[in-house]
């Protein structure tokens, strides 16, 4: 499987985001990734539904939409109903984690887990069976432009293990400071999918570097 790059939109031009929307659209990215900040979980906001519904009227591919919000419980309908894909929700957020993935399933959209820097990725061997995607962040959540955390690499490699030795199918998701430096040894430890936001955006190339991240091997 080729690995899945979602250009992240913290990243845009909050000016121009039905522009930034189309060249999404138009490269070799497959998947949108939207981080949804609070101001509580995270020291930050960033945008809500209304921005969300504004980029689902544009995005021709797949909503991959992390949330970074205490009690994300709360939202699974209304973010289900503004035509997210995927339903990513924070490990160190969500008390019941199993109830709260079930949920997200009900409302037919994949349910992901995010887990902090400091989150051990043995935390989800319990139940990484229900799990369809694992956001490893690789910064500390918050702030797009930070600088890549190198202990990512083991915890995809530990990760993966516990992905295969459950014979489950689980993504692994790396989110922050990615690369066309880092993404090789990311592929080769065991991502899947690659969220390039600050990359992306301040390249002179957008689609260049785009298409340099999907053809990395």
């Amino acid at each position: 499987m080729k690995t899945i790059i979602a250009p992240s939109l913290l990243a845009a031009d909050f000016g121009n985001l039905e522009r930034d929307c189309k060249m999404i659209n138009s490269s070799s990215a497959d998947w949108f990734h939207i981080d949804v900040m609070d101001g509580v979980f995270v020291p930050n906001i960033s945008f809500g539904m209304p921005v969300l519904k504004s980029i689902a009227e544009h995005a021709k591919k797949p909503l991959d939409v992390h949330l970074m919000i205490v009690n994300p419980e709360r939202y699974i309908e209304s973010f289900a109903a503004l035509g997210s894909s995927i339903l990513t929700v924070h490990y160190e957020a969500s008390t019941h984690l199993h109830r709260t993935l079930q949920s997200i399933k009900t409302k037919d959209m994949k349910a992901g887990v995010a887990l902090n820097p400091h989150t051990a990725v043995d935390l989800l061997e319990p139940i990484i069976n229900e799990i369809d995607l694992v956001c490893l962040m690789s910064v500390n959540p918050g702030f797009g432009g930070q600088s890549f955390i190198e202990s990512t690499y083991e915890k995809v490699e530990r990760l993966s293990n516990i992905i295969k030795k459950a014979g489950a199918s689980t993504l692994i998701e790396i989110d922050g400071g990615v690369t066309n430096k880092n993404a090789r040894q990311l592929i080769e430890c065991g991502a899947d999918v690659l969220v390039a936001g600050s990359y992306v955006f301040s390249s002179e190339n957008q689609l260049e570097a785009i298409s340099g991240l999907k053809e990395m091997k």
